[in-house]
């Protein structure tokens, strides 16, 4: 068999919706008295039931299927032809008597010039189908057959489900795909023209490009699942702890009011302090950066001690003129993060360390407390995950700290990590240094 010419993948597309859909259609309707019925005998017409809100008038299934401008046919999951359209018969020059009936593939088949590759890819999808219940398309190039053919395919392959959702049979459409893909030039980093793609390079990348959008949407639905979750998670404490002062404070004619308003404030403040966060970090993931700034690290390092000086001794090495380009903003709040984790945990003394490492700069924040286990340096940067030292060394931390810490320094093409340290926790930011 000898294919000669086709449509174009688009029209291949919009038939495989339109087979699909009337498919589909006939295979969820009710039952007739007769049980369900068969993709073939619907293609030869069918009637609906009088007063049916489907289907009020016969179709004429058989007219619509040849009338299809792309090569059609339609397989059993054993890959048997049931039945062929005009274009397929004009395309390939054959008969629809030595079609029907025969085997797609195997012994004596309808694509008897496909190559042992070509016949694998197309049984494949084929098989897919028929497993998942999901349409899938293969591409047949000049050398899936044998010989060689002129033109390149493309082969979409649709299920036909019956009224319990199984796969009853298949709709395969042809698409010459040719057209759309010889004219397409690589173009190589030099920016050189090296000649044409090879198709199945141009399928290959379509199909990873197409990958990676799916996974990044699935991730973002996932990010913004957590992010919910985790917002409910945080609020329900302070809140509860709320109601429950209420309530004790109204079952209780003697309570000390001042010390159950007191409790209130300090629950309320804990809520502040967590829709703050809460907030940050919804600007941090929607909104772009704020404009960059170029920011010496000591000079910010001496501002933001003088302004707000730690509870712990400071130590101090600061180079100078390590600058980077960020929001000073956000690079001061990033700090202050550090620092309160730093102030929880210390025993008694806290270093900072500014330092330039081409092609970053580095800020580090070092405090001489217990330290932090190997395994749990990724999980300090989860949302709403303490330690069980830090919830016993200060039970109003929000958690949110040092995932925002993190999501700055992201937002500036760095990175915030945990490193080794003989005595205490060792936090590294590293930004790229300006130029």
């Amino acid at each position: 068999m000898r294919m000669r010419t086709g449509c174009s993948a688009s029209s291949a597309q919009r038939s495989v919706e339109v087979v699909t859909r009337h498919t589909l259609s006939l295979s969820r309707m009710r039952m007739t008295r007769t049980g369900h019925f068969r993709m073939s005998a619907a293609l030869r017409g069918y009637v609906a039931p009088e007063g049916d809100p489907v289907m009020g008038a016969a179709v004429g299934y058989q007219a619509a299927f040849e009338a299809l401008p792309c090569p059609c046919m339609l397989l059993t999951r054993g890959q048997v032809v049931l039945a062929v359209n005009d274009a397929y018969l004009r395309m390939t020059g054959q008969d629809r008597a030595e079609v029907v009936g025969r085997a797609l593939l195997g012994a004596a088949p309808v694509l008897a010039d496909l190559s042992g590759s070509g016949a694998a890819k197309v049984r494949a999808s084929l098989e897919r189908v028929a497993a998942t219940a999901t349409g899938d398309v293969v591409p047949l190039l000049r050398e899936d057959w044998d010989p060689p053919g002129r033109r390149h395919w493309r082969l979409a392959n649709a299920p036909v489900l019956d009224p319990s959702g199984e796969v009853k049979e298949i709709v395969v459409v042809f698409g010459d795909v040719t057209g759309s893909l010889e004219p397409r030039l690589a173009t190589r980093p030099d920016g050189r023209v090296s000649g044409p793609l090879k198709p199945d390079a141009l399928l290959h990348q379509a199909y990873r490009q197409e990958q990676q959008k799916v996974s990044m949407l699935h991730e973002t639905i996932e990010h913004q699942q957590r992010f919910v979750f985790d917002a409910a998670h945080d609020l329900r404490n302070p809140i509860t702890g709320l109601l429950t002062e209420l309530e004790e404070a109204l079952s209780d004619p003697g309570a000390d009011l001042r010390r159950t308003l007191r409790s209130l404030h300090r629950d309320a403040e804990r809520l502040n302090d967590i829709v703050g966060d809460l907030l940050a970090l919804a600007r941090l993931y929607t909104a772009p950066p704020p404009g960059a700034d170029l920011v010496d690290l000591a000079r910010l390092v001496v501002e933001e001690l003088d302004a707000h000086p730690p509870s712990a001794s400071v130590l101090t090495r600061l180079e100078e003129d390590v600058v980077v380009r960020a929001s000073r903003v956000r690079l001061a709040r990033l700090l202050s993060n550090l620092v309160a984790n730093a102030e929880r945990h210390t025993s008694s003394r806290i270093e900072f360390v500014v330092a330039a490492a081409p092609p970053y700069a580095v800020l580090e924040v070092i405090d001489d407390g217990p330290g932090i286990p190997a395994e749990e340096r990724e999980r300090i940067f989860h949302r709403l995950y303490r330690q069980e030292q830090a919830r016993s060394l200060d039970a109003g931390g929000s958690g949110f700290g040092l995932p925002i810490a993190r999501e700055i320094a992201h937002a500036y093409g760095g990175d915030l990590f945990v490193a080794d340290h003989p005595g205490g926790a060792r936090f590294v930011l590293r930004l790229p240094l300006a130029t």
